[in-house]
C-alpha cells in the first residue's frame, strides 16, 4: 500500500491517480487496478466501451478503506476482473462530498447501512444499480466476496443491459423525489417552527444522554459537538432554570469524561474521532481536523461558563496539537492523521493505534526516574496508577477484534490527581509534576516511532471551522496569540482557496512535493459547507479582532453562496451548485452529524449578518430556510441541533453589544473582555472605533450613533430593537448582560 510519507520501493504499477494531489487517491496510484479520477475521461470511456462503472469512495485515514485496498485492490486477480469488466473510479469523499452524498443516499436506502469504503456500481450514465460498503476478497458468509460480486454484476450487465438501465433511471428519479423537503417550503403562508422545537430537542437529547460516562447513545461514542453547542445555548438562555442547569451538567460531564478518556491523546494532545466503547477509553485512533476545531470551540464555551481551568487546559491542549501537527507553513490546516501506522521501523504491516499505545514494560523502562529521594516512587509508579496502565494491557478484548492492541495500554484517567496523590501518599503538586514530566518523556519516545500517515490536503470548510476554533479560544482565554493564528488561517484561505475575480471559494489545496501549496489542474469548486463554515469563521474572527475587512468578506461570500446554492423554488441550500452535470441529484443536507450541516450554519450566519449589517433580506432568507425544514425541526430536532439553536436566536432576537472606543485603549479592551467572558445567547459583538470606512459605519445607522461618552469607552446593549447605554462601568455591563427576559 502506498501511503504518503512511507519509504518504500517504487510501485510495480502506476495508474492515472499518480497525477492527482489528494493523499487518498495517491495511496491507490500503485494499485494494479486501472483507476480513473472522477471526471469526463472516465465517463466517456464507460460509454464508448459500454461498461459499467465501479465507483469506490473513501478517505485517506479510513481504516477499512486500507483493509479493502490490501485485500482487494492490490490483488492481481481481482484487479484483472475489475479492469476487464469495469471502468474503475476512485473518489476522495473529502474532495467531493457531493458525489459521496449522492451515492451514499442510494447505498443507505438499498442496504440499510452506510460507511466507507463505499462501493457502488453505476451505468455509463452514472445511475446507481447496486452497492455496499466493505467487501471481503472471497465469499465470507453471509457476505459475498468482492470477486464473486464483480463477476456476477458484470454478467448481469451483459445479459440484462436494458433492465439495468431502466432500473438505474428509476432509482435516480426516486432519489430526486425524496430529496425534496417540505411541500410548503416556499415560505409562503407557513409559520416558522417555534418553541416546541427546542423543547423537544432538549427532551430527545436528555433521553439519549448516558449519565455515567457522558455522551449520547451507546457505543461507539462520538464527541458530537453539535449537541453540546445546542445545550450550551439552551443553558445560556435560562441558566437558573432546572432545564438550563441540566443542559449545563450534560455538557460539562461529557466534556470532562472525554478529556479523561483514551479518546483524548494524553501524550501528543488532540482527540481521536470516536470511542469504540461507552467510557471513551479505546478510540478509533484517527484524528480529524474538524473534530479538533469544534472541540476547541466547545471546551472554550465550557471554560466561559464555569471559569474552571480544567477546560482551558483542554483548549490549549487541542490547539497545541493542531498548531504543531496539523499546520502548514503557509498558515493552512491539514485534514487528518491516520489511525494505522507501522509498529516499528522495518515492519511489513501497519496496525491500528501502534503510534499511540504503550506496553507496561515500555513505561517502566522509560519512566524509571525516582520522583524524589524519600518516597520510593518512580515516575512509572505515579504514571501507571494515574493512567490505569497494567502489565497485561488495559484494553478489553471486545474492543480489539483483530488483536492489534493485545498487551497494550491506552492511557485513561479513572480518578483524579488528588486520588492518585492520596493512594500513593504524595502531595498533589508532586503528582502533577511527575505526570507532566512523564508525558513529556513519552512524547519524545513516541517521536522515534514510525508516524501515521498525514493527510495534508487542506479543505476549505474545515479550515473555516478551525478559524472559529482559534477565534473562540482567543476570546475565552483572552489570548491574542490564538486570535492571530485565526487571522493567519483566514489570510491563507483568501490567498490559496479564493478566486477574487469570481468571488468564489475552492474546495481544497494541497502540500506540494516541494513543501509549497499546490493545486490540481482543474481545481474543485467550493461546496455549501465551504462557504457556510468560512463565513461563520470570519464572523467569529471579526468578533475577536474587530477588523471589519473580515466582515466585508463574509458578506461577499454570503451573497455568492446565495447565488450558487439557494433553491428558489423550495428554499434552503443545495450541497452543490448546478454547474456540474455529473451530479444527477442536487441534495440538501438535513442532519448535523460529525460536522454541522451547511444549512444549519447558514441559518445562523444569515441572522448574524442581518444583525451586523441591517440587511432584512438575509433574515427573510433565514425564515424561508427554517420553513423548508419544518417537518424535521418539528419531529426530530435532535437531528438538527445547530439549526434548532439558530431557530432560538430567530425567536429571541440577537443580543447586540456595541463597544465604542479606541481599539487599543485599555478601557475598550476591558469592556470587550466582559462581553467575551460570558455565554450570551445570540450574541453579536461589534466595535465602534470611529473607522468611517468600515462596512458597519456605511451600513448600520444605529451603529453610527454609538460613541464614547466623556472620553471613556462605552457599551450599548440592544435587544428587540431597544438599546441600553451608554455603559462605561464593567460591573454595570456585567449585570445588564446577565439579565434574562
Amino acid at each position: 500500500m502506498a501511503t504518503g510519507g512511507d519509504v518504500s520501493t517504487p510501485p510495480k504499477h502506476q495508474n492515472r491517480l499518480a497525477y492527482e494531489k489528494s493523499p487518498y487517491l495517491l495511496q491507490h496510484a500503485g494499485n494494479p487496478v486501472d483507476w480513473y479520477p472522477w471526471g469526463e475521461e472516465a465517463f466517456e470511456k464507460a460509454k464508448i466501451d459500454d461498461k459499467l462503472i465501479f465507483l469506490s469512495v473513501g478517505y485517506s485515514t479510513c481504516h477499512w478503506c486500507h483493509v479493502m485496498e490490501r485485500e482487494c485492490f492490490e490483488s492481481e486477480d481481482i484487479a484483472k476482473a475489475m479492469n476487464e469488466n469495469f471502468v474503475n473510479i476512485k473518489v476522495d469523499r473529502e474532495e467531493r462530498p457531493d458525489v459521496d452524498k449522492m451515492y451514499m443516499t442510494f447505498v443507505q436506502a438499498t442496504s440499510g447501512r452506510g460507511g466507507w469504503p463505499m462501493s457502488v456500481f453505476l451505468t455509463p450514465d452514472l445511475q446507481p444499480i447496486a452497492g455496499g460498503t466493505y467487501f471481503p476478497p472471497a465469499d465470507r458468509w453471509p457476505q459475498p466476496g468482492f470477486l464473486t460480486l464483480l463477476l456476477h454484476v458484470s454478467q448481469q450487465w451483459k445479459d440484462s443491459r436494458q433492465k439495468f438501465s431502466e432500473s438505474g433511471a428509476m432509482i435516480v428519479e426516486i432519489m430526486r423525489r425524496t430529496s425534496i423537503l417540505d411541500a410548503a417550503s416556499s415560505g409562503t403562508n407557513v409559520e416558522v417552527p417555534g418553541e416546541a422545537c427546542w423543547k423537544t430537542c432538549i427532551q430527545q437529547l436528555t433521553r439519549s444522554y448516558e449519565p455515567q460516562h457522558g455522551g449520547f447513545g451507546e457505543a461507539p461514542k462520538f464527541p458530537q459537538p453539535v449537541n453540546l453547542n445546542f445545550l450550551f445555548h439552551a443553558y445560556s438562555r435560562e441558566p437558573s432554570s432546572e432545564t438550563g442547569k441540566q443542559a449545563l451538567e450534560m455538557c460539562l460531564h461529557t466534556l470532562k469524561m472525554m478529556a479523561k478518556g483514551g479518546i483524548h491523546d494524553h501524550v501528543s494532545q488532540g482527540f481521536a474521532r470516536y470511542s469504540t466503547d461507552d467510557r471513551w477509553h479505546v478510540p478509533h485512533f484517527e484524528k480529524m481536523l474538524y473534530d479538533q476545531a469544534q472541540l476547541a470551540a466547545v471546551y472554550s464555551a465550557a471554560y466561559v461558563a464555569t471559569k474552571d481551568p480544567f477546560y482551558a487546559d483542554v483548549v490549549r491542549d487541542i490547539l497545541t496539537y493542531v498548531d504543531r501537527d496539523l499546520s502548514d507553513k503557509s498558515g493552512g490546516f491539514y485534514s487528518a492523521e491516520d489511525a494505522d501506522s507501522y509498529p516499528s521501523h522495518g515492519a511489513s504491516r501497519k496496525k491500528e493505534g501502534a503510534f499511540c499505545v504503550w506496553t507496561y514494560n515500555e513505561i517502566q523502562s522509560l519512566l524509571s526516574k525516582p520522583i524524589d529521594a524519600t518516597s520510593g516512587h518512580c515516575l512509572a509508579t505515579v504514571f501507571c496508577t494515574h493512567y490505569d496502565v497494567k502489565p497485561q494491557g488495559n484494553v478489553n478484548p471486545f474492543q480489539d477484534p483483530h488483536d492489534e492492541l493485545k498487551n497494550q495500554n491506552v492511557l485513561i484517567v479513572v480518578g483524579s490527581e488528588e486520588e492518585t496523590a492520596e493512594k500513593l501518599k504524595l502531595d498533589v503538586a508532586t503528582v502533577h509534576a511527575a505526570l507532566k514530566e512523564g508525558r513529556e518523556i513519552l512524547y519524545e519516545a513516541r517521536q522515534k516511532r514510525p508516524r501515521p500517515h498525514l493527510d495534508d490536503k487542506m479543505v476549505t470548510a474545515w479550515n473555516g471551522l478551525m478559524i472559529t476554533g482559534f477565534a473562540k479560544a482567543g476570546q475565552a482565554l483572552q489570548d491574542d496569540g490564538y486570535i492571530q493564528r485565526a487571522v493567519t488561517a483566514a489570510n491563507f484561505v483568501k490567498k490559496h482557496l479564493y478566486n477574487p475575480t469570481a468571488e468564489t471559494l475552492l474546495r481544497s489545496c494541497y502540500r506540494g512535493t516541494d513543501g509549497d501549496v499546490a493545486q490540481i489542474l482543474s481545481p474543485i469548486q467550493g461546496f455549501l459547507d465551504d462557504y457556510a463554515f468560512v463565513i461563520r469563521g470570519l464572523l467569529d474572527l471579526y468578533e475577536s479582532c474587530f477588523d471589519p475587512s473580515w466582515l466585508e468578506w463574509a458578506e461577499v461570500l454570503q451573497d455568492r453562496q446565495d447565488q450558487l446554492f439557494w433553491d428558489d423554488d423550495g428554499a434552503g441550500y443545495f450541497t452543490s451548485s448546478a454547474s456540474d452535470a455529473s451530479i444527477l441529484v442536487r441534495q440538501k443536507e438535513d442532519q448535523d452529524g460529525a460536522e454541522p450541516s451547511g444549512n444549519s450554519v447558514a441559518a445562523s450566519n444569515l441572522l448574524r449578518l442581518n444583525a451586523f449589517l441591517d440587511r432584512a433580506e438575509l433574515r427573510d432568507k433565514a425564515v424561508r430556510l427554517f420553513t423548508a425544514f419544518t417537518s424535521r425541526l418539528s419531529s426530530v430536532p435532535v437531528a438538527l441541533p445547530e439549526m434548532t439553536s439558530a431557530l432560538m436566536v430567530y425567536h429571541d432576537s440577537p443580543t447586540q453589544v456595541f463597544v465604542a472606543g479606541a481599539a487599543d485603549a485599555e478601557d475598550t479592551r476591558a469592556l470587550l473582555g466582559v462581553v467575551q467572558g460570558k455565554l450570551i445567547p445570540g450574541r453579536v459583538l461589534a466595535l465602534a472605533d470611529g473607522r468611517d470606512d468600515s462596512v458597519l459605519y456605511r451600513r448600520c445607522e444605529e451603529f453610527r450613533r454609538m460613541k464614547p461618552v466623556g472620553g471613556k469607552a462605552s457599551a450599548y446593549v440592544c435587544r428587540h430593537r431597544t438599546c441600553r447605554g451608554p455603559i462605561a462601568s464593567q460591573q454595570d455591563l456585567d449585570e445588564i448582560l446577565d439579565e434574562r427576559e
